[in-house]
């Protein structure tokens, strides 16, 4: 990969410089695995300072989630998974054990001084090392304190542990993902990615941001209560409504979509390709280009409601034409007509994509022990305060002693002791 591509593409530089919109703000990030990640790489991306505490010894969940791992130059296997890389960028690892009382007081001091909180322990599960929002915020009553949880901080199932395959099935979502019942294959399927936990952690930014701009009018902190749950409901979209206004319990339907037809996957010659015709014009156009220009004026199927209805027939008459040509050619073909079409891509062919290349989703950063590392970029895209890849995924703690250093003006011997009592890595 060319130096532009690594750095001065879009997204911005990775040359160490931060003019991002977030500079001025410092995260302590004691969350781990992927949702309260998500959230504290995100703000790191827009230029916040982020302060990641880990055990010592073993450090966030997921640097053991593989193979896939980091390689060194030698090609052997690091201590960073290939899922660890995916959410910890742009921070700084400080290996500290809270379970004792000194390293209680170092992450204590590191709150006072910080303008954000991110953890996801079990509700309640801070109060003993007195880390719990309460506490802190008569340290920092300027502190904006994010709790991710899988059911939140109150209810009848706040004490429970919620993981997101857990929560798609509990949420709703497993229920309208995967094939009918009645077919081959048919049942419950999850999400191919922990869709719940990324969700979580947007939802958590958005409301970190949310937070420390009510901080500018009001001058104190609060507290963000996120549940997993909550967000998968809340993201049932369309389907939580429709069942809310029609009483009607919404049914797995495949690659189908409940409300407009035909938006689905279809054969081709050669394989599959997606249509996703969301209105009437769309469809008109597709029946042109298809050559069956008479169905756009057939009272089945006129408008959406109409095709909704003769969903069945409608389907099976499209299937019946498009396994005529092969995916690239009904590509070809309908792109000329404006009509929303497309292939279903595996990973490999998604970072092949020239638009994915001319994005610059994939991009390398300098790694310790492996050299250059690849990420998958940040979608943000801010036209005078750009995302920045400052900082590689780093190592368990790699930052350990910089940052007490410089935050606390702690010297060699006191590190020094602590690491020897265990305290620190």
């Amino acid at each position: 990969m060319s130096e532009a591509e690594r750095g001065s593409g879009h997204g911005g530089a990775n040359n160490g410089a931060n003019n991002g919109a977030l500079r001025h703000i410092k995260v302590l990030d004691l969350s781990r695995v992927l949702a309260g990640p998500w959230a504290s790489q995100t703000l790191g991306d827009l230029g916040a300072e982020i302060i990641k505490i880990e055990r010592p010894g073993t450090g966030d969940d997921t640097r053991a989630w593989g193979p896939p791992f980091v390689q060194d130059a030698e090609g052997h296997a690091t201590g960073e998974s290939a899922y660890y890389m995916c959410a910890n960028r742009n921070k700084q690892s400080v290996a500290v054990d809270f379970t004792q009382p000194e390293g209680q007081a170092l992450v204590q001091r590191l709150a006072a001084q910080c303008d954000v909180l991110v953890e996801n322990f079990k509700t309640g599960g801070l109060v003993q090392y007195g880390l719990d929002y309460p506490s802190l915020a008569r340290i920092n009553p300027r502190l904006v304190y994010c709790s991710v949880t899988g059911f939140g901080q109150d209810g009848p199932y706040a004490h429970r542990a919620g993981y997101d395959f857990l929560i798609q099935g509990m949420g709703g979502l497993m229920s309208v993902t995967g094939k009918p019942d009645g077919e081959p294959g048919g049942g419950p399927v999850k999400v191919g990615v922990a869709l719940t936990d990324i969700l979580t952690g947007l939802y958590a930014s958005t409301a970190i941001l949310a937070a420390l701009q009510a901080r500018e009018h009001t001058g104190r902190g609060q507290h963000i209560d996120l549940a997993l749950l909550d967000v998968q409901v809340a993201c049932l979209a369309n389907q939580g409504m429709n069942y809310l206004y029609s009483g009607n319990v919404p049914q797995r339907m495949g690659n189908a979509h409940p409300n407009t037809v035909p938006y689905q996957d279809f054969p081709t010659a050669d394989g599959h390709m997606i249509l996703a015709i969301g209105n009437d014009g769309q469809f008109a156009r597709f029946c042109n280009g298809a050559g069956t220009p008479e169905w756009a004026q057939d009272a089945r199927f006129m408008t959406n409601a109409a095709r909704l209805a003769h969903r069945v027939e409608l389907v099976a008459m499209i299937r019946a034409l498009t396994v005529t040509r092969t995916t690239k050619e009904w590509i070809a073909l309908l792109e000329q007509h404006a009509v929303p079409c497309g292939p279903i891509n595996t990973v490999q062919d998604v970072f092949d994509d020239p638009q994915v290349k001319a994005r610059g989703m994939q991009r390398s950063m300098p790694h310790p022990q492996a050299g250059d590392v690849p990420i998958v970029a940040s979608p943000i895209r801010l036209s005078d305060t750009p995302v920045a890849y400052r900082r590689a995924p780093p190592q368990l703690g790699q930052h350990t002693d910089d940052v007490l250093a410089k935050h606390l003006q702690m010297d060699e011997q006191e590190l020094a002791h602590l690491r020897q009592i265990g305290v620190l890595a």
